[in-house]
């Protein structure tokens, strides 16, 4: 029998309304801590920008109505109680926000945080979609490119509650650089969570897609990895969007392990057998055995124009 088990939960959110206040939609993140716990969760992962609506798809003209979804600590007033609690229970978690630096940087950030309550790691977004300019035709903007900045963090792992871990967020999940990174620093359990929208503006002839590419994704990653991927969602009708959901715990087999039924808040949780990810490491995937790196130049080769 294994000895290197975790238990995780993926604790999806349903919609954050615009004007729910930071300490209300804490709450909610407590009470779906307080059931994976009795659940026998070990580590908590919550859902990109879980603290507020998913504010990118407004375009804001007065900086004034756009600074306000922005976190400049963490933890910070409306969050210790999150941080507390973890600690008191003794479970980490993994939570997503929008990053304001002291120099007045923007980020789409996510955080490690031990059993201890403290934070691990710290990752932000890489790969940032949508458009940076108003585009008036589309119902819902994507304002991710001017309302962030590319992560400048990388992708590291962290060694940290007997496993090693990665994070992504949201359309990292769709580049299989993200997850190969991660994997040839040895990552068993990579952590993400997402706000996807069931329809596509550019190209509404993919939106019966959405769900399928979402999955295929993740799956994909897991397995040509050698990892547990934890995709989480925030999902439901969320000021008039409708997010898929569906978040997911995914075996390094590729499997989907758990998976959610709903579009409001809700807890799965997994037992992750961490002596899998060896499994598919050594015999499936070995990458010092395998990988041929000297004809893949073009992978990092720097962008043109």
């Amino acid at each position: 029998m294994s000895k290197r088990v975790l238990y995780v939960a993926a604790a999806q959110l349903g919609p954050i309304a615009r004007d729910e206040p930071r300490k209300a939609v804490v709450r909610r993140l407590l009470a779906l801590l307080e059931e994976a716990g009795d659940r026998g969760a070990d580590l908590v992962v919550f859902p990109e920008l879980a603290l507020t609506t998913f504010f990118p798809r407004w375009y804001f003209e007065d900086e004034a109505d756009l600074l306000p979804f922005y976190e400049t600590d963490m933890p910070n007033a409306a969050t210790q109680p999150l941080f507390d609690a973890a600690r008191a229970a003794g479970i980490g978690f993994y939570l997503g926000y929008a990053e304001l630096t002291p120099d007045g940087r923007r980020f789409n950030t996510s955080i490690l945080v031990d059993k201890a309550g403290k934070i691990a790691g710290k990752y932000r977004k890489v790969h940032l979609p949508g458009h940076s300019e108003h585009e008036p035709w589309r119902p819902f903007q994507h304002l991710e490119k001017r309302y962030f900045e590319p992560g400048d963090l990388g992708f590291p792992v962290w060694d940290t509650m007997g496993a090693t871990m990665g994070m992504c967020i949201c359309n990292d999940r769709r580049w299989p650089e993200t997850y190969r990174v991660m994997g040839l620093q040895g990552a068993e359990l990579i952590l993400l969570g997402y706000n996807t929208p069931t329809i596509y503006a550019p190209v509404p002839q993919h939106d019966h897609l959405q769900s399928f590419h979402s999955h295929l994704s993740m799956q994909a990653g897991a397995y040509q990895n050698g990892a547990y991927v934890v995709g989480v969602a925030k999902a439901g009708v969320e000021e008039g969007c409708m997010l898929l959901g569906q978040s997911c715990i995914i075996a390094p087999t590729g499997e989907i392990v758990a998976q959610t039924a709903s579009l409001d808040d809700e807890v799965i949780v997994a037992r992750c057998d961490l002596d899998l990810c060896k499994e598919i490491k050594d015999n499936v995937f070995d990458f010092a055995l395998h990988r041929q790196p000297q004809h893949y130049g073009i992978i990092a080769a720097p962008k043109k124009g």
